[in-house]
């Protein structure tokens, strides 16, 4: 018990807040919500499927998300593979940086940390807007859009101070309710409706518009591919979690996979029960939210409309929530390695929570909203549009370089040739990358008509070159750190909270084995 006392006492700094995030404060449950929550399937189906069916490939989106769910699943085989041995906050960051290199390993977190600060604003706008329609619809009162916003960073700020579990715990209520209300209507309407459209399952279904004028085939696969933006968030609480070998592999794989049958099952019945031509019609009709809401006010009850547009709004808070937990741990880590401010590394001394990263990314969340105030920009039309293809773009690109990562650090540096599997660590990787590639051209040749009336914005003209920017501009910083100011650049995607870590020639300054993360820092900053 000294001993643990000690090492408790020691891995606190001269400012009196740990370096290490809470150990053991979630479980498999709990990230599985977190990450699911993320993706928002209430939010997925309600208004990416209209998208995918009234203007891509038709009756052939559930076809569209089972291509999807395989290529992602492929995917998170490599990424759950390299996940078993590289445990830290940062994610993306630290499993480039040691799979592959600092100077990508920079890029890749830079544009990590910026995807998830912009996301939160871009999200907590599109619920201010919801928000702003609920309170005319139920309460026929005119509130401006951005009360609802600020109202939303504020609570969220307040339930991101505790320790993760606190904020497992919302969003499992909410993805239940979420859950619940989509599986009812898409049950009732199975039963009552149409009767089931066995061909949109077929693959093939989805590289055709079936029926679609002008349908385009790239369009309906990107919403479909767009509905699983997060999924990669459950490394992000592997340092946090009860057993982060077990936790990130499980979690990841099961959310993937889970995501992947419920959103293919919905977009099915929903399908189904309105009959794909009357489908089509919904979807590219003044009001594409019928094509939900259609089957639920026709086989369930007008109630369950009701329940939809209240869940949506609490789908969208939740989904909020998770990116801001996601967004102040990769301030974390950058804070923890010393490569922004120090305090932001710092863990509040009770909850073991990334106080203070949090309360940033909350202030540059009210920023991006001020903005978004003062130039008179619409939040769900341009805020959360253009940042949602800002975002998912960055994202594209980081998983194509842990895709690299993953085959550099098992067949290059041959880490841990007892995970190494020419399937696991080569081919699952290959094909999951190239995958991500062909999702990279969808975005770029789709990219105005998913925009919509936001193409129009100077913003959405300079998304590529931002891209370009923080791609290349990252790895050209960390390239004049390795060759100006070396212990800086040795810091990049440096700590890491692991069983055993084997990366001595890869890591100069010191090896961190099973102790605290945080003493692991400390010691390295005093040589």
């Amino acid at each position: 018990m000294s001993g643990d006392k000690n090492r408790s006492e020691a891995a606190v700094s001269k400012h009196g807040s740990s370096h290490t995030l809470k150990r053991g404060a979630v479980g498999v449950v709990g990230v599985v919500f977190m990450v699911v929550a993320f993706s928002a399937p209430i939010s997925a189906m309600t208004a990416n499927l209209p998208v995918a069916v009234g203007f891509g490939n038709g009756s052939g989106a559930p076809a569209g998300f089972i291509i999807a769910t395989v290529v992602l699943t492929i995917f998170s085989i490599g990424f759950v593979a390299l996940a078993r041995h590289i445990t830290a906050a940062g994610a993306f960051y630290t499993f480039v940086s040691r799979g592959w290199s600092r100077i990508p390993g920079l890029a890749a977190g830079v544009m990590s940390m910026f995807v998830y600060m912009i996301m939160e604003a871009g999200v907590v706008g599109v619920f201010s807007a919801f928000a702003q329609q609920a309170a005319s619809g139920f309460l026929s009162v005119d509130i401006p859009w951005w009360w609802f916003g600020f109202f939303a960073v504020a609570a969220i700020a307040l339930l991101s101070h505790k320790d993760v579990s606190l904020a497992a715990k919302v969003l499992g209520v909410a993805l239940v309710a979420e859950v619940a209300i989509l599986t009812i209507t898409a049950v009732c309407g199975l039963a009552r409706g149409s009767g089931p459209e066995w061909g949109s399952l077929m693959p093939t279904a989805a590289l055709h518009s079936n029926g679609v004028i002008d349908g385009s085939v790239g369009l309906g696969l990107l919403m479909a591919f767009w509905s699983w933006v997060g999924f990669e968030a459950a490394a992000i609480y592997g340092e946090e979690s009860t057993n982060p070998k077990r936790v990130v592999p499980r979690a990841t794989l099961i959310a993937v996979i889970g995501i992947g049958v419920f959103y293919t099952f919905i977009a099915w019945a929903v399908i189904s029960a309105n009959g794909p031509a009357r489908s089509i019609e919904l979807a590219s009709g003044d009001g594409p939210f019928e094509l939900l809401y259609t089957p639920a006010r026709e086989y369930v009850g007008s109630w369950a409309v009701t329940v939809f547009e209240l869940l949506v709004l609490g789908g969208t808070f939740a989904c909020a929530l998770a990116i801001h937990n996601a967004a102040s741990r990769y301030l974390f880590a950058f804070g923890r390695d010393r490569l922004l401010w120090h305090r932001l590394g710092a863990a509040h001394p009770h909850h073991g929570s990334p106080w203070i990263a949090s309360l940033v990314q909350s202030a540059f969340t009210v920023l991006l909203l001020v903005i978004t105030i003062a130039t008179k920009s619409d939040p769900y039309l341009i805020l959360f549009t253009l940042v949602a293809i800002l975002a998912t773009l960055c994202l594209l690109v980081v998983q194509v370089m842990c895709s690299i990562a993953v085959i550099t650090y098992f067949h290059v540096k041959r880490e841990h040739p007892e995970t190494a599997a020419w399937w696991r660590t080569l081919v699952c990787p290959v094909i999951g990358g190239l995958g991500m590639v062909f999702v990279i051209y969808l975005m770029a040749t789709n990219m105005a008509t998913a925009a919509g009336a936001a193409a129009q914005s100077p913003l959405f003209k300079a998304i590529p070159w931002i891209v370009v920017a923080l791609l290349f501009g990252s790895m050209a910083m960390a390239w004049y750190l390795r060759k100006a100011k070396p212990l800086m650049y040795e810091r990049i995607g440096r700590t890491v909270f692991d069983d055993q870590v084997d990366n001595r020639a890869d890591d100069p300054i010191g090896e961190v084995s099973d102790q605290p993360v945080a003493l692991a820092t400390e010691r390295d900053g005093r040589r």
